[in-house]
């Protein structure tokens, strides 16, 4: 469709299937006490008004932002765009009026390109990103991409955006799990993402991972993971002997039903040794829906039991946010670095006609003790702001301080993975 097809009767139809969408398939529509029917006629002028596709999707979204969930959003199928951490696998911290890059994930596009943590974002083909817009990126373009680097040297850099194979969503291609032992003898596992809705392979990583260190002191790294499936409950299941309570999804029909118990949802309490141990689970879930009660594996007594830290930041989401809280519900865990990005809830999206679909938050998520994380996240034990003048001259500070907290530490040198 062109920009001249897209007009005011074809938006007021989209705006109107937007609508109608959030009503029938949002969690909650009156979370956080919004009055959706306020808000969008509040925009509605807005969005007829717009004068370029662009800006009509970027007032679709300011509307949809209003809602105040994660997991939503208002995008094109034909040229979606996404964050720097959907689209190529690395966050931004805001430094003055620039945008510094913070987590860079290993195998994503950021990290193919050459970019590192510390290196400053200038311009994304030839448009200059400053604070407080976050920048975006185009799906399945090649995109220039001027940086500064560390050192203060200035310099372009080509970065390959995939797109996903499904509904053009975005895809981020990462290393899932990477891992070595510190100076000290400190098991390090970084843990980018999430992939899979089970997580086998992720699964097997970590058994490798932690068999090959071996240590009795052991730093879980979380920062920049945007989540994913439940893969997660492998590293949950390894900071305790016991099988416990890691919390409950649910939906928006199961909540309603006035004889809802969480005791009596469908179980997840163990990721299958390999895929064809997939199709148990399929069989077993796929006539329940989305709620499920999730308990740990029973791995039985670790050497690094007691001797754990996690870090997290603002851009830990998700799965990894399960993981966080789980630790620090039961004391399995020292949380270091900063709060969690608190986006719980599991999300879905839908086509509201003409090319376009609208991502809305399906599932709620609660720890096993009924605490709520969305719009909160998980606050760190230990708190230790981001540090990118001190990640120029080769010291990450969180790492640091992770390092501390189990014991031993001598100075590692800045990560960019």
């Amino acid at each position: 469709m062109s920009h001249d097809d897209l007009n005011r009767k074809i938006r007021e139809q989209i705006i109107r299937r937007t609508v109608h969408t959030v009503r029938r398939k949002l969690y909650d529509p009156g979370m956080n006490g919004v009055d959706w029917e306020q808000v969008t006629n509040s925009h509605r002028a807005r969005i007829l008004d717009a004068e370029t596709r662009d800006e009509f999707e970027a007032q679709m979204n300011e509307m949809i932002r209003e809602l105040r969930v994660s997991h939503s959003g208002f995008f094109s199928e034909s040229s979606p765009r996404a964050s720097a951490k959907i689209a190529i696998g690395a966050t931004f911290f805001a430094e003055g009026n620039r945008w510094v890059f913070q987590d860079v994930h290993g195998g994503g596009p950021a990290h193919k390109a050459g970019i590192e943590p510390g290196d400053t974002l200038l311009t994304i083909q030839g448009r200059t990103w400053t604070t407080p817009e976050m920048p975006t990126f185009a799906l399945g373009k090649d995109l220039a991409v001027e940086i500064e680097r560390r050192s203060g040297a200035p310099d372009t850099v080509r970065i390959c955006v995939p797109v996903s194979k499904k509904k053009n969503r975005p895809l981020v291609e990462v290393k899932p799990a990477s891992w070595t032992v510190m100076p000290g003898g400190i098991g390090y596992l970084k843990i980018a993402m999430f992939p899979g809705v089970v997580g086998v392979d992720l699964a097997r990583d970590i058994d490798r991972a932690l068999r090959e260190m071996d240590c009795d002191r052991l730093v879980i790294d979380l920062r920049g993971n945007s989540g994913g499936g439940m893969g997660c409950l492998r590293v949950m299941s390894y900071l305790t002997p016991d099988r416990l309570g890691v919390g409950y999804s649910v939906t928006r029909k199961d909540i309603e039903r006035t004889d809802f118990e969480k005791h009596c949802l469908p179980v997840f309490d163990r990721i299958p040794d390999s895929k064809l141990g997939l199709i148990p689970l399929v069989l077993r879930f796929a006539s329940r829906g989305r709620s499920v009660a999730v308990f740990t594996e029973r791995k039985g007594p670790q050497r690094f039991h007691g001797n754990v830290t996690l870090l997290v930041n603002e851009h830990s989401a998700s799965s990894a946010e399960m993981v966080a809280a789980f630790a620090k519900e039961y004391g399995l865990a020292t949380i270091v670095g900063t709060k969690s990005s608190g986006r719980l809830l599991g999300g879905g999206s839908f086509r509201v006609g003409h090319g376009y679909r609208v991502a809305l938050p399906v599932v709620e998520y609660k720890t096993w003790r009924d605490v709520r994380l969305e719009g909160e996240g998980v606050e760190p034990d230990i708190a230790v702001p981001f540090d990118p003048a001190a990640l120029r001259n080769g010291r990450d500070t969180q790492l640091n301080a992770a390092a501390d907290a189990v014991g031993c530490r001598s100075d590692q040198r800045a990560t960019t993975g």
